[in-house]
């Protein structure tokens, strides 16, 4: 189901002279399949609206829909299973644990979920091989390069079957090579599982997989351009 956000605002300090409307009455709807690319300056509110849409931070008005729950009417006890059933993480600078191995590092989410170790690994390690790392499941973090780390944190946000995924940066580490290779996997995720895909950045690059990009300034959707999606994209045709 698709990923909607109606009027959303996030004001800090509400009400006092020091008052910031970190996001600006913003609506937007992501179907199923679609990658939508939110870029602007630093500072324009774009990681707090990407925050608030994945339930880590509620909007001070608006509502969020996700996998056709309104999450923004979910007890702060309900969110983090929500969350954990709903939506993968990417995040810029991995958050791998180091003390485990790649495939541990993927298992995680499903562990938390009640899921038998030994299965968790199983389903880890199938994840580990179309993301090409098979050979290097049993690796440790600090032993692999930033495109496999990467990879990685792909897996562990794409372990649970979450209708949603949310990147921030996700390219940000990365040098070129890597980064498009990156790239290339989300798109391929979006189009070949039916993913409702957002991604903040800064890398213009991206653009090149999404079907929307949208800019972000002073908290507000300024502009709306069409990505390059469906001329790059050699998943399209699959969908």
């Amino acid at each position: 189901m698709s990923l909607i956000a109606n009027s959303v605002t996030k004001i800090y300090d509400k009400g006092r002279p020091s008052e910031v409307k970190a996001v600006d009455n913003v609506s937007l709807t992501v179907n199923p399949g679609e990658i939508y690319l939110l870029m602007g300056p630093s500072g324009s509110g774009k990681t707090t609206l990407i925050t608030i849409l994945g339930g880590l931070l509620s909007a001070t008005e608006g509502v969020v829909t996700v996998n056709g729950e309104d999450i923004t009417k979910l007890k702060e006890n309900k969110l983090p299973k929500f969350r954990l059933n709903n939506i993968g993480f990417i995040f810029q600078s991995f958050n791998l644990l180091s003390a485990l191995t790649a495939t541990e590092n993927v298992a995680v989410p499903l562990i938390a979920k009640g899921v038998s170790r030994k299965k968790s690994l199983e389903q880890a390690r199938s994840l580990l091989k179309i993301l090409g790392l098979e050979n290097r499941s049993n690796n440790k973090p600090a032993d692999l390069s930033g495109g496999e780390k990467q990879r990685v944190a792909i897996a562990r946000a794409l372990i649970t079957d979450p209708a949603v995924l949310l990147a921030d940066e996700p390219t940000a580490n990365l040098d070129s090579k890597n980064g498009h290779e990156v790239m290339m996997k989300l798109c391929g995720i979006a189009c070949e599982q039916n993913k409702s895909v957002i991604i903040v950045s800064h890398d213009s690059r991206i653009k090149e997989i999404a079907h929307k990009v949208l800019w972000v300034e002073d908290g507000k959707l300024t502009k709306e351009e069409e990505g390059n999606h469906k001329k790059v994209c050699p998943h399209e045709n699959l969908v």
